[in-house]
C-alpha cells in the first residue's frame, strides 16, 4: 500500500477517502449467462460505488482538467449528450488511473429562450421548469455512470452564479469594454427579441424560431470584443494549443485579417459611429469627412443633412454625407475621406460642394515624412480617450448582448434622468430577476449616484453566451460567495487540459470564451490568455431518417419496407410510395431520434457507452444503427466467458501433468507477454495521445482474442495470462466502469494467484483504484524512421532504452542504418523532427529535397557522338 501511495503524491490525506476498497461481486461464483437482466443487476449494484469524481483542490501536482460543454437543461438527455459525456468520462477515468488529479465538473446552461418558451407554453415559471429539468437530467447523468465532481456543480440561472456574471459585466464596463449604443438590430418577430448577427442564418432567418428576421433601431448593450481582435487572432498561434485543427481556421475566418483600426466617434445624433480605416493618420486631416451608405439607419433621421461627428484627433467636427459612390471597406458602411492625404478624396470633397481651403501649414504637418508619427499620435490618443484605435478587421463587429426577454441575467445598470446610465454598486449585486410579468413600476429605483427616486433599472437581460463565456473558471470555486473565484485556484488548475464539445459551438461560444479569458488574464485573474489547451470536437450522432419522396413528409422506420439498404432504397409499406433514406442529425421532427433511456433499459448503460464509442473516431459523425450492436454485445459475452473459463481452470483440483518449464508452455506464456504489451501499448496511445477511443476498443478486442485462444493449462498455470487478463479488465474500466468492476471483483476472488506479491496489482482494491497497466521494461518498442512522411524502417528498441532516446540519438541510429543512408545518398536534408511517446513508440521524421544533379561538361568524345545536322 505504501508503494502505491508514493506513486500518487497529490492524494495525501485524501487517499483513504479516495481509494475504493474492493466491493464484492453481485453475481459471485454463479455461472450465469450475461443477459440484459444480469447487466442491470450489475449496474444497480455498482452505481453508487462509481459516481462522483475524486478531485483535490489543494494540490495542483499532476492536475488534469477535463471539461465537457455544459448542457441546456431540457429535461432529457439525447444521444449527443450520451456521446460527449461518455467520451469525457472515459478520458477522466483513464487519467485518474494514471495518477492524475482529475477535475471533471458539471453544471447547467440554464438561462435562455428555450426554457422561457417551454415554461410559457406550460403555464409555469421558468425557474421551476428549469429546476425540474435539472433534477431529471442529473439523475440520467448518474445513470450514465459519469464521474462528475458534483461538489462543484453550478447553474447559470442561480443568483449565486449570475451575481458574478453581473460583476464581470461591471468589470468590462469599468474598462470601457461594455457600452450602450443605438443600432439597427436583428429582430425576431416570433421570439420578440434581438439576435446577434451570428444567430441569423444565410437566408436571413432566426436560428431558433426560423422566422424571417426584421430590422429594428434600438438602443442596445455591446461588449467591445473587437478591442481584443488582434490578440485573439495571434492567440491561435499559441504553441500550447493542440488538436485545434480546422477550428483554428474557423476562428481565423471569423475574426478576419486585422489589417486596420477601428474608432468610435460620437455623432451629433448622440450615438457612437464605428469608423474603420487602414490609415489612422487620416484622422489628423482637418478636412476629413465621412461618407455613409445611403441606406444606413442614420440617413433616416430628420436632421440627417446636418449630421456630424466629433474628431478628437484634429479637434474638429467632421461633416457626414450620405452616398454610395465610394469604395467602402469590406462589410463597412462608413468611409473615412482625407482630402489632405488623397487627391481622390479631395475631388470627392469638391463634388459634394464642400469648399476646400488650405493654409499651407497643414501640408507641412501632413507630409509623408510625418505619417508614421501622426499614426502613433492618433493611436496613443485613442487609447487615452477610450475611443478605439485597436487593430481589427473591417468586418468584425462588437458583441451585441442585449436580449428583450425575461429569463436571463439582468444587466446591472440603472438609468437616471440626471446621470444617465449608472452601474449598480458591487455591494448591491446580484440584481435579482423580478417576478415574471412584473409591472413597470417594479423597475423604478433610486439612482446609486445622485439619489433621484425616479430612476429605473435596465430591463434587458444578457445573451446566454455571456453566462457560458466564463463558467470553466467558476467551476473551480463554485461555492465562493466573496469573490468571482480565487485566483490561486485558477493559477493552479488553468488552462483546461481537454475541452470536449460539438463543432456547432466552435466559432461563437469558443470565440466569446477566448475573449473573456484574454480579458481576465489581462486583469491578473487567469494565468494564461488561452483557456483551452486541447480540443476534442466530437461529431454528431446521426439517425437514419425516412422521407416520402413526393411530399417530403418524415415517417418512422416501422412504416417503411427497406428494399435495398446499401442503395438507400425503401417504400412505404401501405402505399408502396418511394421513400428517401438518409442519415441526419437526430431530431424529434425527423422521427429519427433514439431515447437514451430506451438504450439503457434494453441493453444496459455500459453497453450503450461502448456502442457510442466503438467503430468511429470521436471526431467523426456516428451513424446510429442496431446493425453495429452485435460486435460490442459479443465482446462483452466473450469477456464474461473468459472470466468463467479462468475461474473453472483455477478451481480445477485434478492433478496436472503440465510442466511449466516446458518449451511449449513457455512459448504460450511468451505469446501472452507479447500480446499484453502490444495491446496495452496500442490502447494507451489511443486513450492518452490520439483520443481515438474506437481504436482503443479495437486494441482491447485484440487482447480478448489472444486470451480466448489460450489453452486451458496456460489459464491454470500461466502468470502472463493472469497479468494479461488483469490488464484487459483495467483498460475496460474507464469505458464500462460497472461491468469492469464486476469482472474485477470476480477476478480477484478466484483462488491460486500466481502474482500475489506483485506491486503491479492492488488485489484488495477495486478496479478503478488500479494503476494503469504499463509496458514491461524488457519489451521491444518501435523507433520508426520516416522520410518525407513515408516509413523507411522500424528499429526495435527495448522499452528502458527507448524512453531515454533523444533527437540526437535517433539521428545517430538512422545514419547508421543502411536502408536510411542508401535512400538519402542523393538527397539534401531540409529538417528533422523527433517525437517520443514514452513507453509506447518514437518517431523520427526526416524531410529531404532531391539533390540537383550537376551538368557534366561536354567532351570531344561527346561531341563526336552528337547527331550531325
Amino acid at each position: 500500500m505504501q508503494a502505491l501511495r508514493s506513486t500518487r503524491p497529490w492524494r495525501g490525506v485524501y487517499w483513504s477517502s479516495w481509494r475504493r476498497l474492493l466491493t464484492q461481486s453481485c453475481t459471485g461464483n454463479e455461472n450465469l449467462e450475461l443477459t440484459n437482466d444480469v447487466k442491470h443487476r450489475i449496474e444497480a449494484h455498482w452505481r453508487e460505488e462509481l459516481s462522483g469524481g475524486q478531485f483535490n483542490p489543494k494540490e495542483s501536482q499532476d492536475k488534469y482538467y477535463v471539461l465537457s460543454m455544459f448542457p441546456y437543461p431540457s429535461g432529457n438527455l439525447h444521444m449527443g449528450h450520451v456521446r460527449v459525456y461518455t467520451i469525457a468520462d472515459s478520458v477522466a477515468r483513464f487519467q485518474r488511473m494514471c495518477g492524475k488529479n482529475v477535475f471533471q465538473p458539471m453544471g447547467w446552461d440554464s438561462f435562455g429562450l428555450p426554457a422561457e418558451n417551454a415554461a410559457n407554453q406550460r403555464g409555469v415559471e421558468p425557474a421551476s421548469w428549469t429546476e425540474q429539468n435539472i433534477a431529471q437530467m442529473k439523475e440520467q447523468l448518474k445513470r450514465l455512470g459519469c464521474s462528475f465532481d458534483w461538489n462543484h456543480e453550478l447553474s447559470t440561472c442561480s443568483p449565486q452564479y449570475y451575481k458574478w456574471t453581473q460583476h464581470l459585466f461591471l468589470m468590462l464596463h469599468r474598462h470601457g469594454l461594455a457600452y450602450q449604443n443605438e443600432a439597427l438590430v436583428n429582430w425576431d418577430p416570433v421570439d420578440k427579441t434581438v439576435l446577434a448577427d451570428e444567430q441569423v442564418d444565410a437566408n436571413g432567418c432566426s436560428w431558433r424560431s426560423g422566422a424571417k428576421v426584421e430590422k429594428k433601431l434600438l438602443r442596445q448593450w455591446f461588449i467591445r470584443t473587437s478591442a481584443y481582435a488582434k490578440q485573439l487572432l495571434d492567440g491561435l498561434e499559441d504553441p500550447t494549443l493542440r488538436d485545434w485543427r480546422d477550428i483554428i481556421n474557423l476562428q481565423r475566418h471569423w475574426i478576419g485579417e486585422c489589417d486596420g483600426y477601428a474608432f468610435n466617434l460620437l455623432t451629433s445624433a448622440s450615438g457612437l459611429l464605428r469608423v474603420w480605416t487602414t490609415h489612422p493618420e487620416h484622422l489628423k486631416d482637418p478636412h476629413a469627412f465621412l461618407v455613409i451608405r445611403s441606406n444606413h439607419h442614420l440617413s433616416k433621421l430628420e436632421d440627417a443633412g446636418s449630421l456630424s461627428a466629433e474628431n478628437p484627433f484634429a479637434a474638429t467636427t467632421i461633416p457626414v454625407v450620405f452616398g454610395d459612390e465610394v469604395t467602402f471597406p469590406p462589410k463597412c458602411d462608413v468611409y473615412l475621406a482625407a482630402p489632405s492625404f488623397r487627391s481622390e478624396d479631395k475631388e470627392l470633397w469638391e463634388s459634394y460642394g464642400l469648399a476646400f481651403t488650405s493654409s499651407g501649414k497643414e501640408e507641412d504637418v501632413l507630409s509623408p515624412a510625418n505619417w508614421e508619427l501622426l499614426r502613433k499620435e492618433v493611436l496613443q490618443a485613442a487609447t487615452r480617450l477610450n475611443v478605439g484605435g485597436y487593430r481589427v478587421s473591417s468586418k468584425l463587429q462588437d458583441w451585441l448582448i442585449s436580449r428583450q426577454r425575461y429569463w436571463g441575467t439582468p444587466i446591472p445598470i440603472v438609468h437616471c434622468p440626471k446621470c444617465g446610465a449608472v452601474p449598480v454598486p458591487e455591494e448591491q449585486l446580484p440584481v435579482s430577476l423580478p417576478p415574471k410579468d412584473s409591472p413597470k413600476e417594479a423597475f423604478l429605483c433610486e439612482c446609486p449616484k445622485c439619489g433621484v427616486k425616479d430612476a429605473r433599472r435596465e430591463t434587458d437581460t444578457m445573451d446566454t453566451f455571456v453566462d457560458s463565456s466564463w463558467y470553466y473558471l467558476r467551476y473551480l470555486d463554485a461555492q465562493n460567495s466573496e469573490r468571482i473565484f480565487d485566483p490561486e485556484l485558477t493559477n493552479k488548475f488553468m488552462p483546461v487540459d481537454l475541452y470536449i464539445g460539438g463543432k456547432e459551438h466552435a466559432v461563437l461560444h469558443l470565440y466569446y470564451a477566448r475573449f473573456m479569458n484574454h480579458f481576465l488574464h489581462s486583469c491578473g485573474l487567469s494565468p494564461t490568455s488561452e483557456p483551452f489547451s486541447r480540443l476534442l470536437v466530437q461529431g454528431m450522432v446521426m439517425g437514419r431518417s425516412f422521407r416520402v419522396k413526393g411530399s417530403g413528409k418524415y415517417v418512422t422506420e416501422s412504416e417503411v419496407e427497406i428494399v435495398n439498404a446499401k442503395k438507400n432504397q425503401a417504400v412505404l409499406k401501405e402505399s408502396k410510395e418511394p421513400v428517401v433514406m438518409t442519415w441526419e442529425k437526430m431530431s424529434k421532427s425527423k422521427l429519427n431520434g433514439v431515447e437514451p433511456s430506451d438504450m439503457f433499459n434494453e441493453y444496459g448503460t455500459d453497453t450503450t457507452r461502448l456502442i457510442i464509442l466503438a467503430d468511429v473516431a470521436p471526431t467523426s459523425h456516428r451513424n446510429w444503427s442496431s446493425a453495429t450492436f452485435p460486435g460490442i454485445l459479443n465482446w462483452q459475452k466473450r469477456l464474461w466467458l473468459t472470466l468463467q473459463d479462468f475461474q473453472e481452470a483455477r478451481e480445477d483440483q485434478t492433478p496436472s501433468e503440465v510442466v511449466v518449464t516446458s518449451e511449449e508452455f513457455l512459448a504460450e506464456d511468451a505469446k501472452l507477454f507479447d500480446a499484453r504489451n502490444f495491446y496495452v501499448k496500442g490502447a494507451t496511445f489511443n486513450y492518452r495521445h490520439a483520443h481515438q477511443l474506437s481504436v482503443a476498443i479495437s486494441k482491447m478486442q485484440g487482447l480478448t482474442n489472444s486470451l480466448r485462444r489460450t489453452p486451458k493449462h496456460v489459464l491454470r498455470h500461466g502468470k502472463q495470462f493472469e497479468r494479461a487478463l488483469a490488464a484487459q479488465i483495467i483498460m475496460l474500466a474507464p469505458m464500462a466502469p460497472h461491468f469492469a468492476s464486476e469482472l474485477w471483483s470476480k477476478f480477484v476472488a478466484i483462488p491460486g494467484r500466481l502474482n500475489p506479491a506483485s506491486q503491479e496489482l492492488q488485489w484488495s482494491e477495486d478496479v478503478l483504484a488500479q494503476r494503469w497497466p504499463d509496458i514491461d521494461a524488457a519489451y521491444n518498442l518501435d523507433l520508426s524512421i520516416k522520410v518525407n512522411g513515408f516509413e523507411n524502417c522500424v528499429i526495435k528498441v527495448q522499452r528502458t532504452h527507448l524512453d531515454k532516446v533523444t533527437h540526437s540519438d535517433a539521428l545517430d541510429i538512422a545514419f547508421n542504418t543502411e536502408s536510411v543512408t542508401s535512400y538519402l545518398i542523393d538527397k539534401k536534408i531540409r529538417t528533422t523532427n523527433f517525437v517520443l511517446y514514452p513507453g509506447i513508440e518514437a518517431i523520427l521524421n526526416i524531410y529531404v529535397d532531391k539533390a540537383q544533379k550537376t551538368q557534366k561538361p561536354a567532351t570531344s568524345d561527346d561531341a563526336e557522338a552528337q547527331p550531325r545536322a
